[in-house]
């Protein structure tokens, strides 16, 4: 029986705190949870080694920590620590997989592979049909401890919008290293996702390549699929650049906070509010202040971002472009507000219908609040996983 999980902190602040979270409602269902530092892995290690028991523990990572070759918990950069010691793995994925390729050399023998977006799942299922896969499990969300919901009258804050920003002119010593023909060919697929932000990363990529290299097989596609990660930061940049342009130069103040924003260009410099990056707990808070929290999906065209949860379980209305999860999830000015990135004008339209119209922020913020409570919390995904493990590790 489980009664033991291995959590890691110490890596990216974000993921530590969300496993902070799940951490929480693992001790809640009676489990013991040790947290391994990759800070201080020397000392956590040592007490890892004293807290794991072969067939009653398991480890819950994120992005790879815990095997992705790091010096305590592999052997000759190869053996893994876990498999070494018949520790059942279970790592929660929250980019696109082509950022990972390198570490599948340091997975587990009992590994499995949760994603947080479906089109993430099929790429494994076809590139990797060797992984195990697991649970879905959407991006949720946290709420703060802080008393009573703030109300319209207490948020002075109109729009927020907790995300780092770096310009895509940062990107172009990437799409210009390889020549002429490769940058011909970066740049197409750069405009296509620029004209058709509907589309996925996974299908219209590899269009593209099949369409300029007709040698192109499937281990050949699947090897290419790396050298793409800039493809994914350039569009993701780009619309979030042009979302809070689009807002601030049509007159509505936007508060950023989150590096690199000095450089984007608005008309109305006044406007755009640059506060310093701040860690998960300070960029809820600053969602707790604020009537209308912005998000731009980071390109999940069938999952989720935590801002999104985030929004709703701290009362503010999110304003989000789309996605099949969430469409199946959350309706149209009933639980948050949905625009279209190739219609910005909606976006203006839509967020200034929100600020001059108080009883309809405040039914969107009471809905929205009620459904990411009942289905969209760290804890409840922690729930999820538990459950996995009851019905697929035990048995």
């Amino acid at each position: 029986m489980i009664t033991k999980i291995v959590l890691f902190s110490g890596g990216i602040e974000t993921l530590m705190y969300f496993s902070i979270q799940m951490g929480k409602e693992f001790e809640k269902l009676g489990i013991k949870t040790f947290f391994y530092d990759l800070r201080d892995e020397k000392n956590s290690f040592e007490q890892l080694e004293k807290f794991i028991e072969k067939d009653t523990t398991v480890c819950v990572s994120f992005n790879f920590n815990g095997c992705s070759g790091e010096e305590f918990l592999s052997e000759e950069g190869q053996i893994n620590y876990f498999e070494k010691r018949g520790i059942p793995f279970i790592n929660i994925v929250v980019d696109h997989p082509f950022y990972y390729h390198k570490f599948l050399p340091y997975l587990p023998a009992d590994y499995v592979q949760c994603s947080i977006d479906k089109e993430h799942e099929d790429y494994i299922k076809r590139f990797f049909p060797e992984i195990k896969v697991g649970p879905f499990l959407p991006l949720a969300g946290t709420e703060l401890d802080s008393g009573k919901m703030p109300g319209w009258d207490d948020r002075k804050t109109e729009v927020v919008f907790t995300a780092n920003y770096n310009p895509p002119d940062n990107y172009e010593h990437l799409i210009t290293r390889n020549g002429p023909e490769y940058e011909k060919f970066y740049r197409d697929i750069l405009r296509d996702f620029i004209d058709h932000p509907s589309k996925e990363l996974t299908s219209t990529i590899e269009k593209h390549i099949r369409d300029n290299f007709e040698e192109a097989d499937e281990e050949g596609i699947k090897n290419t699929m790396p050298y793409m990660i800039m493809i994914d930061l350039y569009i993701r940049h780009y619309f979030r650049g042009k979302a809070v342009k689009t807002l601030v130069d049509a007159g509505i103040p936007v508060h950023v906070y989150g590096a690199g924003w000095e450089t984007l260009e608005v008309n109305k410099k006044d406007l755009l509010y640059i506060h310093d990056m701040t860690d998960s707990r300070e960029c809820l808070e600053r969602i707790r202040q604020s009537k209308i929290s912005l998000n731009v999906m980071p390109w999940f065209k069938r999952g989720a971002h935590d801002r999104v949860f985030n929004s709703m379980l701290n009362g503010a209305v999110c304003v989000t472009d789309k996605s099949e999860y969430l469409q199946n999830e959350l309706f149209d000015f009933e639980d948050v507000v949905y625009y279209d990135l190739e219609k910005m004008e909606m976006l203006t339209d839509r967020v200034k219908a929100l600020l001059n119209d108080r009883q309809l922020w405040e039914n969107i913020q009471r809905q929205g609040y009620k459904k990411a409570v009942e289905k969209h919390t760290w804890a409840k995904r922690a729930d999820e996983i538990y459950s996995y493990i009851i019905a697929e590790m035990e048995n």
